[in-house]
């Protein structure tokens, strides 16, 4: 377990009261006195570290009788996600719990639920990719639940919260993704990507075709810009479950949509829609709802094709913030990643020997 999970552990342990200092609930940890698994195991997706506790309240996305479900998002710097876990942190979880999600759960039943899919196509509309930048995203949603937010008791605070946190939206439109991949599990023979994910030491990778199994590889460090003070000798390799945004074809893959995320990630406009392009060449195909302006409205490349990506040699680029490799630093900077080869390989050789069955 990496640095940066471990101490989003500590964190959660100290929210839910299982221990009172982070020296006992690490000791808690160690002698396996708390039952871990993984989100996707759970139709849950968590950024980063990607933890979730039982008191943490959580959005849940619905298509019919299918559900997949996020955390909420607390921002950017140390936070748990990125494997802080001081008091400040853990204060802000116990807000979160106690007053943001009853807030926005009144709003909800007030003035019912939101569309996710329009509002990610309107956002990369926006200036948005779905990943690492959701500013338009958190803009459209809060305009859309702010009548309902004001009428609850301490709903300014919800509000000026929202109004502070650019990447609120990031998590809704993760479990979005989660719950449009999932639709495909199961299908036989298919070759489509339904899963990308990292936990700071491996990646790894489900296909339609072969269900819930996981193909995984050791995972790469991002390439990116870095905090003040921070260099990529403190950086822990990639991890979060938010690679299923560009699984489902936004973040990494809708870059086009949002130049300005260069200025976050590093590179240029230009290697953004570059980044695009390229993925167009391991995707099924366009989506037909998050269409992106600067490559004349054509739909965002949709659906990894694990064929594709070996007859191409391409990787699915994905963009991710970067965490400390020590627990209790949190987030020192953001970048591009791509997915391991390896994986795609284990997965068509899986396909090909239950074919061959």
């Amino acid at each position: 377990m990496c640095g940066p999970v471990r101490g989003a552990l500590v964190g959660a342990v100290l929210l839910e009261g299982w221990a009172g200092t982070p020296a006992d609930a690490l000791h808690l940890l160690e002698a396996g006195g708390v039952t871990l698994d993984a989100c996707h195991h759970h139709d849950a997706v968590g950024p980063m570290a990607g933890v979730l506790s039982p008191s943490m309240p959580v959005l849940v996305v619905q298509d019919g009788p299918r559900r997949a479900y996020a955390s909420l998002n607390e921002g950017l710097g140390r936070v748990l996600r990125f494997g802080a876990f001081d008091a400040e942190v853990v204060d802000r979880l116990r807000w979160m719990r106690d007053v943001l999600g009853p807030v926005l759960d009144g709003a909800l039943r007030l003035g019912g639920p939101v569309d996710v899919t329009s509002l990610v196509a309107q956002a990369l509309t926006m200036g948005d990719e779905g990943h690492n930048r959701s500013t338009a995203a958190t803009s459209l949603l809060a305009r859309r639940l702010a009548p309902e937010v004001a009428q609850q008791d301490r709903g300014v605070e919800v509000l000026r919260f929202l109004a502070a946190n650019d990447h609120f939206a990031l998590n809704l439109s993760m479990a979005g993704a989660k719950l449009a991949t999932d639709a495909a599990v199961g299908v036989e023979h298919s070759t489509l990507v339904t899963a990308m994910a990292r936990n700071g030491v491996e990646f790894g990778l489900r296909v339609a075709g072969t269900g819930e199994r996981w193909f995984t590889a050791p995972v790469g460090a991002a390439d990116g810009l870095f905090f003040p003070g921070y260099g990529p000798e403190d950086a822990n390799p990639d991890l979060g479950d938010s690679a299923i945004t560009e699984t489902l074809g936004i973040g990494g893959f809708a870059m086009a949509a949002a130049p300005a995320i260069t200025l976050f990630v590093g590179g240029t406009p230009d290697d953004a829609l570059e980044t695009t392009r390229s993925m167009r060449r391991i995707t099924l195909g366009p989506h037909p709802a998050f269409r992106l302006p600067a490559l004349g409205f054509a739909g965002a490349p949709s659906g990894i094709d694990v064929l594709k990506v070996l007859d191409t040699g391409v990787l699915p680029v994905i963009n991710t913030g970067i965490a400390h490799r020590e627990a209790g630093v949190g987030q020192i900077g953001a970048g591009v990643v791509e997915a391991p080869s390896d994986v795609f390989l284990q997965a068509v050789r899986a396909l090909h020997g239950m074919r061959a069955r």
